[in-house]
């Protein structure tokens, strides 16, 4: 898999540091912690990420 050329921090993030980052990486959706940036990352094709946004806006993650 190539590295991702950008990486856009959350913009829930507050500038403490405690950040999700992501970035695009060919067709799919690359996640790392923004304190660990060299370390592993999460990759998920598109429909994935849409449907884990899909369920964060609907309230799906609420009770966790």
């Amino acid at each position: 898999m190539t590295e991702p050329n950008e990486w856009i921090k959350s913009s829930y993030s507050g500038g403490n540091g405690d950040c999700v980052e992501l970035a695009s990486v060919g067709s799919m959706i690359a996640v790392r912690d923004s304190k660990n940036p060299d370390g592993p990352r999460l990759y998920f094709t598109r429909s994935e990420w849409d449907a884990f946004r899909r369920g964060l806006i609907d309230g799906e993650f609420d009770s966790l």
